[in-house]
């Protein structure tokens, strides 16, 4: 049976204990006097995967989602992942006119039609917004569009009804904070840039994580002009030194005025537009202002307090590893336990969360979640991938480690005229001879990285590289030719 979104359904004013029932007969006894065996908070990624899956199970599972069906896929679909990628896209475009000159191709100008980009994005996540709604409802998933907070270890107060579970999962992810700087309010947040209007002809980007520099690389390229500043020493904290260090002259050397250790006083909104304060005395006036200077859990109104919900570091919601909360029954995972923030991880918890308390699907092993090896990419220009071990951390935690490194020009750029360049990077622990460490900057760096992150998570050894033969010519096939150490482990031992 397909489950009915409660507030759009006829039978509007129905309580919690008539909502959709499935499998009751293979229910164990002590859940019959709940409504619901999961109630789900939250229907970003992670939510949903479990609401879907334990429906799948024949767990009686709800969600309530106080965004409504407009706000299903969280923020990856909605203010993320998804439309960042397909803005980052778009920006290319530019470097791509430009570089076809060389290949014999002549472009008139190009003009970006931000209006009609931003359309088009707003209709993608639409679609992704519905198939979202489907995958839910042919699970037999109740949907509440309503706002949720904790009563009890097993009740969940809607906006006019309350409702009981055996089990409740915390799937709210986080939100951008922004600090308190006198002007914040004329500030921008990464919920908000997607749809700003008109088109910011200058901006400033504040904050040196991965959202910032993307932010930065993309408007860059659509046409802004850009500045960045961290107050840090340099962009991209727990990346790889040396992949820092390097997609910072990238980004510069693109056009984005990049400035660290340096800040903001203070926002004034004048004439010509957003007078910015710099630490130090400067300024800048610019069209638009985005904070990116991290996110928080979402757990603000919740009830997490009242019912003893044990939280950390900004709110964030202390689990086992089992994803439970210090209250048995309640259960968090993916951004709103702060511990590490990407979509595909969120997933994978949801995906063992689920085995957890309902056991696994027929046929299969029980799953858990590795946190050792996870890929991720930054949509920087040009990208960034990365998998396993900082070269830092790596000489940490191995002892004696080798280090490959290759930095070349790519052969697309021999004819375009770009002076990008791209960065490969191995790292080798000695005492095994398995890589622990792979990181790329330059094109389409997640696309080649993800393939190698299965390489690296299998055991990989710096044998198997040498003896797998490259496919040419492409970048990729430098990570199999990197014979020549740049740093060998015995003058970097500790």
């Amino acid at each position: 049976m397909g489950g009915i979104p409660v507030d759009r359904a006829d039978s509007l004013g129905k309580a919690c204990f008539n909502a959709v029932d499935l499998q009751k007969n293979d229910r164990t006894p002590m859940m019959e006097h709940f409504d619901f065996d999961l109630f789900v908070i939250g229907g970003g990624s992670g939510g949903v995967r479990a609401a879907r899956m334990a429906a799948q199970r024949g767990a009686r599972v709800a969600l309530a989602e106080a965004g409504g069906v407009a706000r299903l896929g969280g923020t990856c679909v909605n203010v993320g992942c998804i439309p960042k990628k397909l803005y980052s896209y778009a920006a290319h475009y530019a470097e791509a006119f430009e570089e076809a000159h060389g290949f014999g191709w002549e472009v008139q100008p190009p003009k970006l039609n931000w209006p009609l980009l931003k359309s088009n994005r707003a209709r993608e996540i639409t679609r992704l917004n519905g198939v979202y709604l489907q995958l839910l409802t042919s699970a037999g998933v109740q949907l509440f569009e309503q706002h949720a907070r904790l009563v009890d270890a097993h009740t969940v107060q809607l906006d006019a009804r309350r409702c009981s579970a055996g089990n409740i999962l915390i799937a709210t992810g986080g939100w951008p904070s922004v600090p308190n700087v006198p002007g914040r309010e004329h500030a921008l947040t990464s919920n908000e840039i997607f749809d700003l209007e008109p088109f910011p002809a200058r901006l400033l980007v504040v904050g040196g994580g991965y959202i910032a520099c993307e932010f930065a690389s993309i408007f860059n390229g659509l046409g802004s002009q850009v500045i960045q500043l961290y107050r840090g020493e340099q962009v991209l904290r727990g990346f790889d030194d040396e992949v820092r260090d390097f997609i910072a002259a990238e980004m510069r050397k693109a056009g984005v005025d990049l400035r660290v250790k340096s800040g903001v006083s203070g926002i004034e909104r004048t004439e010509d537009g957003l007078m910015v304060r710099l630490n130090g005395g400067d300024s800048a006036t610019v069209d638009a202002v985005l904070y990116a200077t991290g996110r928080a859990p979402n757990v603000q109104g919740m009830g997490l307090e009242a019912v003893g919900v044990a939280q950390g570091q900004d709110g964030a919601i202390l689990v086992n590893e089992h994803y439970q909360s210090s209250v048995p029954s309640i259960y968090a995972l993916g951004d709103v336990t702060a511990r590490i923030q990407l979509t595909p991880v969120a997933l994978g918890e949801a995906m063992a969360l689920v085995d957890h308390l309902f056991g696994p699907a027929a046929g299969k092993a029980q799953r858990g979640m590795s946190y050792e090896f996870i890929p991720t990419a930054v949509f920087t220009h040009p990208n960034i991938g990365t998998v396993g071990y900082t070269e830092a951390q790596a000489r940490s935690k191995f002892g004696r480690i080798t280090a490959y490194r290759s930095d070349f020009k790519p052969l697309k750029h021999t004819l375009s005229g770009s002076s990008e360049r791209t960065l490969m990077k191995l790292l080798v622990d000695d005492a095994s001879d398995r890589v622990v460490g792979l990181h790329m900057v330059g094109p389409d760096a997640g696309e080649v990285v993800q393939g190698f992150a299965v390489a690296l998570k299998a055991g990989a050894t710096k044998a198997v590289f040498d003896a797998t033969v490259g496919i040419h010519p492409t970048a990729a096939e430098e990570f199999v030719t990197m014979r020549e150490p740049v740093r060998e482990a015995a003058a970097a031992a500790p």
